[in-house]
Order: C-alpha cells, then structure tokens, then sequence
C-alpha cells in the first residue's frame, strides 16, 4: 500500500467542507470490503481517503410518502434486518458474501463498485430505484440506477461525488417480486448469475413488469425486451419459454473461472423461468 492521507468527516457539514476543500483529491471509504484489498493488491492508491463509515446521516432506512429511501452508508446486515426493505432486496443482502463482508459492507459500496455481479444490483433495477450523488458545493442529482452504470466499473459518479441515497416506490398491493442468485456454493459465493423479477399483475394479465440480472454483462442489467414481452399479456407456459429465449439473445455472459458462457446462459433462462412463476403466486 502506498502512502495514504486519512480524513473522517464528523457529519454532514463536515461532510460538505471537506469534499469542498479537497474537490477532485478525495476516495470515500465505508466498509472497505472492494477498495482495500484493491489498495493492497496495487489496483488502486487513492490519495485521500474520505471515512464516511460513522456518519449516521448515511446510514438509516425509512419509507418517505410512499418510498422506501435507504442512506448509502447502511451496511449490507442492517437491510437483513430491516422491517421496510423490499422481500427482493433483502433476499439480496441475506446472500452478499458472509457475515463479515456483510457487517462492514454498505450498499453504497455495493453499487459504487460497479460490478457486473453486484448482489444488490438487480433486486434494485427491479425496483425502478434511483440513486441521489451529491457534489461538492453541495449539490444533489438523482439518476435513475438503470442509468448510473456506464460500463464495466464505470458509474454516473465523477470525481468528487459521492452517492449518499437510493430511493424506490413500494410496491403495492398487486406486485409481487422474486430474486434468484446462482454461485458454486452456499456461502460467500460470488455470483455466477442473478436474476430479479417485479410483477404488478391486473388478475392473470401482467401490467407491468420489471426484469433485471447481475453477472451476465459488463453492467447489472435491465432485460428491456423479456419486460416487453411480458406486459399486456396473460403469462403461461409458452410466453415463458419467449422469455427464456429472448433473455438469452439479450444477456451478453463471458466464460471465467466460476462458469462458461453457455453455462450462464443456460442457467439465466431457467432462473428467468423460476422467478417470474415465484412472482405470479
């Protein structure tokens, strides 16, 4: 590890002084489970690091005229644990590495990191959140999470911002939701495939649907196509199979250490299959 300045703001204000003073110079760190070892492996030197990991400003979940807003620096166990997280969500952080990871990690974090097997990614995109970046001065943008992720380890976040907030509408009574997160063994895998499904149904016909996967492209993704597909309709076993045919045309997996791409693939379009029933009953 390099030489590295430390600062931890005490709270908002302090917050907005230093990012401020130091526009452009500043890393935020929370929980540290993806920058550290990046630190030690030479991945990255930041050259100030900024701790937000104590600011109870960052970190609470509450619902807000009908939205369910969660601070950027609430750790990973705390969503476990929550009674006003989303059930897709929270299926989501129950399965983010272990209790460690889960303890220090924030979603924040987990979203900022920009990985393509971002645990709470897709249950998110499901949801239609939005995240809000603040700037130093003090200016804030929400940006829908669908369009945060640019491309591989690249986000809407530049140099200096920081996210502080993610936002989604509860769902209501009709909709029902459905995640699925497929690794090589029961604890702190990392994602081989993931996929997450929102349903808001008018009795058996679907009148909107939200689909989105995690580990099948360079970014968490929506499946645009397959939500398509699905709205208007009256799902059944035929639809079903378009689905699964269509989500593989619209994914774009790679082979690596953890699955070949025709084994992502194959296993997308069965999960695709799996949830959206699970989200029906």
């Amino acid at each position: 590890m390099t030489s590295t300045e430390y600062i931890k703001p005490s709270d908002l204000s302090d917050l907005h002084r230093i990012m401020e003073e130091y526009k452009g110079r500043t890393t935020v760190i929370a929980g540290g489970t993806n920058l550290i070892p990046e630190m030690r492996n030479g991945e990255k030197a930041p050259e100030l690091l900024m701790d937000i990991s104590d600011m109870a400003e960052l970190a609470f979940i509450r619902e807000n005229n009908g939205s369910i807003v969660i601070g950027a620096g609430t750790t990973v166990a705390e969503m476990t644990a929550s009674p006003d997280n989303s059930p897709i969500l929270t299926s989501a952080a129950k399965q983010l590495g272990n209790p460690l990871t889960r303890n220090r990690a924030t979603l924040g974090g987990n979203l900022a990191n920009a990985s393509p097997c971002a645990d709470t990614a897709p249950p998110l995109l499901a949801l239609d959140a939005s995240v809000e970046i603040l700037s130093p001065g003090g200016k804030t943008r929400q940006v829908p999470l669908s369009k945060f992720f640019h491309g591989y380890k690249f986000t809407d976040l530049v140099k200096g911002e920081i996210l502080t907030r993610i936002t989604f509408a509860r769902p209501n009574d009709s909709t029902n939701g459905s995640h699925t997160k497929m690794g090589l063994r029961n604890a702190a895998s990392i994602c081989v495939a993931s996929i997450a499904v929102i349903l808001d149904m008018d009795g058996k016909t679907c009148r909107k649907a939200r689909v989105a996967a995690g580990s099948v492209a360079p970014i968490p993704m929506r499946a645009y196509r397959v939500e398509k597909l699905l709205e208007g309709k009256e799902i059944n076993a035929t639809l079903l199979d378009e689905c699964m045919a269509v989500l593989k045309e619209e994914i774009s997996p790679i082979s690596d250490i953890r699955g070949s791409l025709e084994y992502r693939s194959y296993v997308t379009a069965m999960i695709l299959k799996r949830n959206i029933k699970r989200a029906l009953k």
